[in-house]
């Protein structure tokens, strides 16, 4: 066997970790690499871990790198769980149940040509602390891994993630509801249409395909919005759901076929659940805080593992200091993913913790909702405070032109107003917790960072109106395209 440096081996790789996980090109991630990716976790994050739950998405090449970290598993004396092709949060949410570890194969929404490795604790998300402790490992690779078949999925990963939610809501949750499922290659897409159909909706299936769709929850393209449409024309359902790849963040539309953006959804599911404490990205939505519904909102930087360490926060202060309000603490990103810090109880029933994205307890919480309200799902927004948001990217963006563009940005007050918003006034804040975000004299905001998991510049804009707000990040992305 030959002993490597693990942090030299991905640099040579170009495979490194981002916001969620490690991600890379698919010619990059090689059977040694994964393998050597999950012997750092288990001999570091996970040591000693006698057993591991490993399951991946749709993307043609997630299942041989599976095998991969099923072997670097074997090696390390570690039983494997496979679950096979399913959600991210129900892997996350068995492996919590059993206090185990778990790797998830899969590049969520990024482009096909990519993949990635997730990584859970026992008690959750691994942390950025946790990147740098395997990037320390030193890893043995064999001389030939000789990967095995991967066995047939457990069937009881998929149950729980089931029963989960049918507790919670009760089998007639949902009853009398038509609900569509934009199914097309969402890991999701069977087992979303089981947990609706169990809470007594009628489902809907449609657009299931074999080719890998990269649906970007932040960034819809112009043919899922103008199919959505189309399909509430000819279908006249309640409403549409959908996810990205891996099935952590959802896209909902209503029963018009207009999709929800994130962080609205974000903001709604919190109130289903009654938050006392709200935490989400920089670049969420501000009619968080100006709707007053919540005893505190934080504000992170972009990814999970900075939503997570924020909850955790939350939480140390909840058990610190008797006179807060100990209610839910919870937190979402602005491509819906909702997470959720403590165990929340309704009626009797027990929600457990889930502190990793999850897309089924928005979709479920906003159904909920309308029914709750006796409304339709476009009127829950109705009274939030009117704060639009919108949000898209310029792909083949080397990073390094994205951080030197912000940096010339910084340093020329008025070419910063030019280029981001030239109708907006002066500018009036500018945040650099996470990128480049500029509030302007009118209090339209536009912010510019960095992908984590691919060479792409996305814009967050924010304004009054919707179509303020989409010229906002469309006019911005031009210019920049332009320069």
């Amino acid at each position: 066997m030959n002993s490597n440096n693990f942090a030299d081996r991905v640099a040579r790789s170009g495979v490194a970790f981002g916001t969620s996980g490690a991600r890379g090109l698919v010619a990059d991630m090689t059977d040694e690499l994964c393998y050597a990716y999950a012997s750092a976790f288990l001999q570091t994050v996970a040591r000693g871990a006698s057993t591991l739950v490993l399951g991946h998405d749709l993307r043609p090449s997630s299942p041989r790198m599976a095998a991969a970290c099923a072997a670097a598993a074997a090696a390390h004396g570690a039983r494997v769980i496979y679950a096979g092709a399913l959600p991210t949060p129900a892997l996350a949410y068995y492996a919590a149940q059993l206090r185990v570890p778990a790797l998830v194969i899969t590049g969520s929404h990024i482009p096909f040509d990519r993949n990635g490795i997730k990584f859970y604790r026992a008690d959750g998300e691994i942390s950025k602390a946790d990147e740098q402790a395997m990037l320390a490992a030193t890893v043995e690779l064999p001389t030939s891994l000789g990967l095995a078949a991967l066995p047939e999925p457990d069937a009881q990963v998929a149950q729980a993630y089931v029963q989960r939610y049918t507790q919670f809501f009760g089998s007639q949750a949902l009853a009398g509801m038509r609900v569509a499922v934009y199914e097309h290659s969402s890991v999701g897409r069977d087992i979303i249409g089981q947990i609706l159909q169990a809470l007594g909706a009628q489902v809907l299936p449609l657009g299931r395909t074999d080719v890998f769709v990269p649906i970007d929850t932040e960034a819809v393209r112009p043919e899922d919005i103008a199919q959505a449409r189309a399909w509430a024309a000819e279908h006249r359902f309640d409403a549409i759901l959908s996810t990205d790849g891996d099935a952590d963040r959802p896209l909902l539309g209503d029963e018009r076929g207009q999709w929800l953006r994130g962080d609205v959804v974000g903001i709604l599911c919190a109130q289903f659940l009654r938050a006392q404490v709200v935490v989400t990205p920089v670049s969420s939505n501000t009619a968080l805080e100006k709707s007053g519904a919540f005893a505190q909102v934080l504000r992170t930087r972009i990814g999970s593992p900075y939503v997570i360490a924020g909850m955790d926060t939350a939480l140390a202060a909840q058990a610190q200091n008797a006179a807060l309000q100990a209610g839910p603490v919870v937190g979402f990103e602005a491509n819906g993913g909702f997470l959720l810090a403590s165990d929340v109880m309704q009626h009797g029933r027990q929600l457990a913790a889930l502190p990793t994205r999850d897309a089924v307890l928005p979709m479920l919480a906003l159904l909920s909702l309308a029914r709750q309200r006796g409304c339709q799902l476009s009127d829950l927004s109705v009274d939030l405070p009117k704060r639009f948001t919108a949000s898209d990217r310029l792909q083949a963006f080397a990073t390094d032109k994205s951080r030197t563009l912000i940096q010339n940005l910084l340093a020329d007050v008025v070419q910063m107003a030019a280029t981001l918003a030239p109708g907006a006034g002066a500018v009036a804040e500018v945040d650099q917790t996470d990128g480049l975000r500029v509030t302007f004299a009118n209090q339209d905001i536009v912010h510019l960072r960095p992908s984590g998991n691919a060479p792409e510049l996305r814009c967050y804009a924010e304004s009054a109106t919707e179509a303020a707000a989409k010229a906002l990040c469309d006019d911005c992305l031009a210019r920049i395209g332009q320069l």
